[in-house]
């Protein structure tokens, strides 16, 4: 009783196509798929997060080393030789 002959699901095919149309059953089809494809490669993913020997796991960010600051280098400074009026040049 509460399994579905052929017959059944051929009515259940019939109401849907009547329903729906035959032109907008194929695109709907088709996202299903899409979305079937879609949800698998997720889930896929979050079983290989879960499994730590997965060779697909990302490897660990290198250290990153401190930066260090530029070597302070003294001013100059200002030309004297130009500014000193005593100076013989």
């Amino acid at each position: 009783m509460g399994e579905l002959s052929w017959w059944h699901w051929l009515i259940v095919v019939l109401v849907f196509v009547l329903l729906f149309g035959s032109k907008r059953l194929p695109d709907a089809a088709r996202a299903l798929g899409k979305s079937m494809r879609i949800l698998k490669t997720e889930v896929k993913g979050l079983h290989d997060d879960d499994d730590p020997d997965s060779a697909t796991q990302p490897a660990a960010p290198a250290a990153i080393a401190p930066a260090t600051a530029p070597p302070a280098v003294a001013p100059e400074p200002a030309a004297t030789a130009a500014s000193d009026p005593s100076d013989p040049r």
